[in-house]
């Protein structure tokens, strides 16, 4: 039987090559945090064996090249690098770059707007001030390739998926629920609150770089008017949607 707190990390198997180290259940800013500060760690001073390190919400995978022994060699690595620091208490590192998004929210460009002001106990118009008012930091790629979780957003926003699933969502749509917004890579169905639209595709085989995304990115959404948005979409080669990168260290 595990005698670990609930907050404090397991070293689990995945597999025959690799190890999660899960830092919890639920995920919140701290467990994110302590994921972030975790692979920053393991990336500046790099385990002997291990050939990829990718993260989730709340878990850490580490992958190594070899048999048992390895295995062992890495746990024990593993074990020693968390008994180093309470990681759940780490404060979540600065982000390294900064993209500026040009939304359009409401209506035709986001049906789900007045649905998700009204569960976050807001106005429609104080809705799209707070959204916009905070920067939103990459806490993990996943669903689809370059499409990233971003948050977290204030407590208010701790609103569940829809009950229903919207069939189509199109490429760009900006989306909400617990805490979490993302921009969708492409067309898709959700069962998340569709309440913006934006012409940034985080990935395009089109581009050299085809996925834009990164973690350790936060990101930060303008508003904008829809007669805006509808020439930002007509005019899209490079899919950014007239957004901006800002490097900040």
């Amino acid at each position: 039987m595990s005698t670990h707190a609930p907050d404090s990390p397991v070293i689990l198997p995945l597999g025959l090559t690799a190890l999660i180290v899960r830092f919890g259940l639920k995920a919140g800013p701290d467990l994110t945090a302590a994921v972030k500060a975790f692979v920053a760690d393991l990336e500046r001073d790099p385990i002997a064996g291990v050939t990829e390190i990718a993260c989730s919400l709340t878990t850490v995978m580490v992958s190594f090249d070899g048999g048992s022994s390895v295995r062992d060699k890495t746990t024990k690595a593993l074990q020693e690098r968390l008994s180093r620091r309470h990681w759940t208490s780490v404060a979540s590192p600065d982000p390294m770059r900064r993209w500026t998004i040009p939304v359009a929210f409401g209506e035709a460009f986001g049906p789900d707007l007045t649905k998700a002001a009204r569960a976050a106990c807001l106005s429609e118009k104080d809705a799209i001030t707070d959204l916009c008012s905070q920067d939103v930091d990459v806490l993990t790629l996943g669903f689809a390739p370059g499409q990233a979780y971003l948050g977290f957003l204030k407590d208010h926003w701790n609103i569940p998926r829809m009950e229903a699933i919207n069939p189509s969502v199109p490429a760009g749509a900006l989306i909400l629920a617990i805490r979490q917004l993302i921009v969708f890579t492409n067309e898709n169905p959700t069962g998340w609150h569709h309440v913006g639209q934006s012409g940034f595709l985080p990935f395009s085989l089109e581009r050299a770089e085809p996925i834009l995304l990164r973690a350790g990115d936060a990101l930060r959404f303008t508003p904008v008017p829809p007669a805006e948005m509808t020439s930002i979409l007509a005019d899209n080669p490079d899919g950014l949607g007239q957004a901006k990168l800002e490097v900040l260290r």
